[in-house]
């Protein structure tokens, strides 16, 4: 049977608070240092060391909204990273009164830093529009969740895919049939699948996810301040947004949503109940899609009866997001460094289109280790004429 109403309430603070403190990260310690100091900045200020320098306050905003939404996840999952609060059929642990309202006297700060970085990130985007809105844009298809009645949900709902013009590829299909939407491509020289849309083919039917796909998907916000800002966000374009860039504004209008809806979890009085968990007969198959901070997250599980997995497929957003972080590293490169000798500030724009995207590559590849950079610029003949790899400490 469906988990408890108090269980519900426990996940989506969990999940949302999840999304808040993600989405701060990304957009304070990540992005921000290139949007505020430049792509081409000096890479020994262009960093978030660099950001509390030269914008302490702003800093102090995206530092604190981060413990915020960390605080919402130690508070339902036990520990801020890595909880054990969710189990199969609901959640372990009760919320007290008191953790409620350690989370309702930071709120209305945490509202209006909401809202300074939807206003900060529309400033930039405007200010730089020339460069923001072809800096690594390639058209392509958009896929999310949806609630069932076409409004954005980050925790439950059904799928919703939308082709670049922005007509309608499929609505309102349930999760458990995301086999027949969505089928998994393989290439010789990537560990990385590529997903695509079955009615388009596996060479038109790549997508993007994540916050930019998810805003533009849905018919609306339901909630005001977010509903807001994305009315002035979708008004400031003439169609679907394909740009990189604009995920940092889609990803600021989620923050803002984020801490909304945490807002009415925590006047919800289910969330103080007892019930955590549902009872009843197992299932040897679980299937679950919800929209993680980067993007649509499908987990599928086959269990046999002495409780071990059998089967397993995972699409993780980076894995949703490949080919079109691919597409938009060459548009870059064909933009920025064809021609041009390698310096450290053009390298940094690949960065800047794959920071756009935030994947998560361990996630996508299950690597091991450090991640390096390394970047090959070839000739007509497809020798390489100079090579460049970032090892996480030195470029070389």
């Amino acid at each position: 049977r469906p988990i408890p109403k108090t269980a519900e309430c426990i996940r989506r603070l969990m999940h949302y608070g999840q999304i808040l403190q993600s989405h701060a990260l990304h957009f304070y310690h990540l992005a921000s240092p290139d949007l505020l100091f430049g792509f081409d900045g000096d890479p020994t200020k262009r960093n978030v060391t660099g950001v509390l320098a030269a914008y302490p306050d702003l800093a102090r905003h995206g530092i604190l909204l981060r413990k915020f939404g960390q605080e919402a996840i130690r508070i339902t999952a036990g520990k801020r990273i890595h909880g054990t609060g969710s189990i199969p059929g609901g959640v372990n642990k009760a919320v007290t009164v008191a953790e409620r309202d350690e989370l309702l006297r930071a709120l209305p700060d945490v509202l209006s830093w909401a809202r300074s970085g939807v206003t900060l990130v529309r400033e930039l985007y405007d200010r730089n529009r020339a460069l923001y809105d072809d800096f690594g844009t390639v058209r392509s298809s958009l896929l999310s969740l949806v609630a069932r009645d076409g409004t954005l949900d980050l925790y439950d709902g059904v799928l919703r895919a939308r082709d670049a013009d922005g007509k309608l590829i499929f609505d309102a299909v349930a999760c458990e049939a995301y086999q027949a939407e969505i089928r998994e491509d393989v290439r010789s020289w990537s560990y990385m699948k590529f997903p695509f849309l079955t009615s388009r083919g596996s060479d038109d039917g790549w997508y993007k996810v994540g916050p930019l796909a998810r805003v533009q998907n849905c018919d609306a916000i339901g909630t005001p301040l977010a509903e807001a800002a994305r009315l002035e966000f979708r008004s400031s374009f003439p169609g679907l947004v394909q740009a990189p860039l604009a995920f940092h504004w889609a990803r600021m209008i989620e923050l803002l949503h984020a801490a909304e809806v945490i807002e009415g979890i925590l006047a919800d009085p289910s969330l103080l109940g007892d019930e955590l968990s549902a009872s009843g007969p197992r299932s040897g198959t679980a299937i679950g899609i919800l929209e993680a901070p980067r993007g649509t997250l499908i987990h599928h599980y086959e269990v046999g009866e002495d409780d071990l997995v059998t089967a397993c497929n995972l699409i993780v957003s980076t894995t949703h997001n490949n080919q079109a972080m691919n597409e938009a590293i060459r548009e870059v490169a064909r933009r920025f460094l064809d021609g041009h000798e390698p310096t450290e500030g053009l390298l940094n724009h690949i960065e800047v289109a794959i920071r756009a995207f935030d994947p998560c590559l361990s996630c996508a590849t299950h690597a091991v280790g450090k991640m390096p950079l390394a970047v090959e610029i070839v000739d007509a003949s497809g020798a390489i004429v100079e090579r460049l790899v970032r090892d996480g400490e030195n470029l070389g």
